[in-house]
């Protein structure tokens, strides 16, 4: 008989944001998009900002922001670390908003505050983070 879930841990630098079995988990990995379910190949890979979409053992879909980070997979357990992770819900989409305004401008107008990296790297953090927001929107008006 297949296994029908896996442990997963979302942890960050401040807390551990989840800690539960799942079906699956989708996360943006340094070479494309994974999806990971039970039974998955052992895997180590570095992850890039993005959304983490998870469903529970009952079904549920949970979203977490992460600004990057590792996933190790295992037999039994899925752990997902990054320095940051915030969950869906609790992401401020005025403050996402405000952020990808001025990451763009310090695009626009290089300064010497701020490297053209650096502001592309802040771009790309807000916009995955609006990407979050706008599947929870999405999910809600269902």
């Amino acid at each position: 008989m297949a296994v029908s879930t896996v442990h997963l841990d979302v942890v960050s630098a401040e807390d551990r944001l989840f800690s539960g079995n799942i079906r699956s988990i989708q996360v943006t990995g340094s070479e494309g998009e994974l999806g990971i379910l039970p039974g998955h190949t052992p895997l180590l890979t570095a992850l890039k900002p993005g959304m983490v979409r998870v469903v529970t053992e009952e079904g549920e879909e949970e979203l977490f922001y992460i600004a990057g980070g590792v996933m190790e997979v295992q037999p039994e357990t899925i752990t997902v670390l990054s320095d940051t992770a915030v969950r869906g819900g609790d992401l401020d989409e005025a403050a996402t908003e405000k952020a990808i305004k001025e990451a763009r401008e310090a695009l626009a107008h290089s300064s010497p505050d701020l490297s053209y990296a650096e502001a592309a790297a802040e771009l790309s953090r807000a916009i995955a983070q609006l990407r979050v927001l706008q599947q929870l929107r999405k999910r809600k008006g269902k």
